[in-house]
């Protein structure tokens, strides 16, 4: 009798342990991967976060004393030899906090338009920590209030970010933003520069 059964030649294999293996690095992949994001996320500066540290952030009394501080140290330095670009050299006039009794005052000014004299900006804050003043710009952009982040040198105090909206022209305007800033639990000051 003849055996028909090949003899010699090798058989086909069938694919063992192929995808268990596939699945096992994709699996200790998609773990390491995870791990590096949760990592990531744990150590990133968390954006909105209202903070209650106030040796960060100032209030607008403090806010009033840097200006002032700034503006007596220019004056006293006058040194024109190197130029300086700060954020009070920019601008065309001279920049004067404003109380709430002088802005009564403006808003009984003869002036029949409601538009004031001068350009006015509403400080919501001043950061020493940019992040910070990044933070308070989005809070306010949720509020639905466009703030910009300026920048200002004060001697002795190094620089300070300062989170501002405007400038306004009119009172009734001045007044809508504050009333929104105070609903929000901002306390702002007011500034005025000077034309």
């Amino acid at each position: 009798m003849r055996d028909y059964k090949p003899r010699g030649r090798e058989t086909k294999r069938k694919p063992s342990g192929g995808t268990l293996i596939g699945i096992f690095i994709g699996l200790v992949l998609g773990l390491a991967l995870a791990a590096g994001l949760a990592l990531y996320m744990t150590n990133a500066p968390v954006p909105f976060l209202t903070r209650t540290d106030k040796a960060r952030a100032t209030t607008p009394q403090a806010d009033r004393a840097l200006a002032e501080t700034a503006r007596s140290a220019d004056a006293k330095s006058g040194d024109a030899s190197k130029p300086r670009f700060d954020f009070y050299k920019i601008l065309p006039g001279q920049e004067v906090p404003v109380t709430d009794k002088e802005l009564r005052a403006a808003a009984k000014s003869p002036d029949k338009s409601g538009a004031a004299k001068d350009l006015y900006f509403v400080q919501a804050g001043a950061f020493q920590n940019p992040a910070d003043a990044d933070n308070l710009k989005a809070r306010l952009a949720l509020a639905g209030l466009v703030a910009s982040v300026e920048p200002a040198n004060l001697p002795d105090k190094g620089i300070w970010y300062r989170v501002r909206l405007g400038p306004y022209t009119q009172l009734d305007e001045i007044n809508r933003v504050r009333a929104t800033l105070a609903q929000n639990g901002i306390d702002a000051s007011l500034v005025r520069i000077k034309n």
